[in-house]
């Protein structure tokens, strides 16, 4: 769109038709502010001047100096503000891992927990709408039914997570979870029909490998924790699938932000009927103190690891919109190295050298397989690349999460 502005002196000798134009001046400024390339980012002042001694105008034309910031101010603000995130990122997914596994570790109910969790998300959400933080959705009968699958692999995976948590160390548990880019090869060859490359095949063998030696060297190892954390990589890895079988079709979109609050929701609706009936009321006071647990300190730890949980998720989405999928691999990974070393630290946790051996192994072929995955083109599914360490490429056409126009 284009606007524009001529000002002319408040009196202007008007003549004879055959009267020449050099008896006076007149003088006009066009303020010209143009959406085209040549005026994009900044207003454009032009003057022209028609001047007394010639019959046709003579245009006199310059721009106008407006101040803007320089590409290497803008640049250097989005590096630090990016930085800050994976700072944000990193720091909630630490603190929730310490208090997460502080509560679960003196109460042994991690149906509960992930309620918990799901619970204050929910408060979360309807703050956001309830305030127009975030604008509230309107969703179709067939949206709704496209994301409940999503919702129900969502509870399944952060219960496991919890489960797992609850048994074992925290540094082995996330070894183990490096194993799900095995299991996203794995499901997308069964059920997609997508072969992988010989490169991609290649950094599964140290994932693979480094998690086995890290699990016959594991201090905590107990076999209910170990297929807990894998039955989280099944579930995690299970969304890619879901997605494009269920949502291929869907026209309607859905911004990842209104779709991680529905996930979450729902995820809470999902699980608190079930925790009622398997594990029965037991955060009331009256239990903790009977089994001897200070009542403050569960509530506070778990309020933490609540809002820590729901915190690190969305600045993992924020993260998402900022950088490729792949860069977000990246980025996963060196969170994962972070949680894993200073989990150690904080709870003194034994490493032997072939077990720290093993961890970094796994690792390192997870690095690997995030930076081959690029060579291969895929479809994905945006609010998958948050909740998988190892997203996708990006796809121009997203069932739920159109690009917008």
């Amino acid at each position: 769109m284009q606007s524009t502005l001529f000002t002319a002196p408040p009196t202007l000798f008007l003549r004879k038709p055959h009267t020449r134009f050099s008896a006076f001046n007149a003088q006009a400024n066009l303020i010209l502010t143009s959406s085209s390339s040549s005026c994009s980012s900044f207003p454009c002042s032009l003057s022209f001047k028609l001047s007394p001694y010639h019959s046709q105008p003579f245009l006199h034309a310059r721009a106008a100096a407006v101040p803007e910031r320089s590409g290497a101010a803008s640049t250097l603000f989005n590096v630090l503000q990016l930085g800050a995130l994976f700072g944000l990122w990193i720091l909630f997914n630490i603190y929730f891992n310490i208090y997460n596994k502080q509560v679960l570790k003196v109460y042994h109910f991690p149906l509960t927990v992930s309620t918990l969790q799901f619970a204050v998300g929910t408060l979360l959400v309807a703050f956001m709408w309830g305030f127009n933080l975030y604008k509230r959705p309107k969703l179709s009968a067939a949206q709704l039914a496209a994301i409940l699958p999503l919702a129900l692999v969502h509870t399944l995976g952060n219960l496991f997570t919890n489960m797992s948590l609850g048994k074992v160390a925290v540094s082995f548990t996330h070894t183990i979870k490096a194993m799900e880019p095995f299991f996203s090869v794995l499901l997308s060859a069964m059920f997609l029909g997508q072969t992988p490359n010989a490169w991609v095949v290649g950094s599964l063998v140290p994932i693979v490998g480094g998690v086995a030696l890290a699990s016959a060297t594991e201090a905590s190892f107990n076999w209910a924790g170990f297929w807990s954390a894998m039955a989280s990589n099944l579930t995690n890895q299970s969304r890619n699938v879901l997605s494009k079988k269920l949502m291929v079709n869907k026209q309607e979109s859905v911004d990842n932000i209104t779709l991680f609050s529905m996930i979450t929701v729902m995820s809470f609706f999902l699980s608190a009927p079930v925790s009622l009936l398997m594990e029965g009321a037991k955060f009331t006071p009256t239990y903790l103190q009977s089994v001897g647990l200070n009542v403050n300190e569960v509530y506070i730890r778990s309020l933490l690891a609540a809002l820590c949980f729901h915190a690190y998720q969305q600045v993992a989405y924020m993260i998402l919109q900022k950088v490729s999928p792949v860069t977000h691999s990246v980025g996963n990974c060196v969170k994962r190295v972070v949680v894993i070393v200073s989990s150690v630290i904080f709870f003194q946790t034994p490493v032997s050298a072939i077990n720290a051996f093993g961890t970094a192994v796994a690792l390192a072929g997870v690095f690997l397989y995030s930076r081959v995955e690029r060579l291969k083109p895929k479809t994905s599914f945006p609010f998958l690349n948050l909740l998988s360490p190892l997203p996708p490429p990006r796809c121009s056409f997203s069932p739920l999460l159109r690009p917008k126009r």
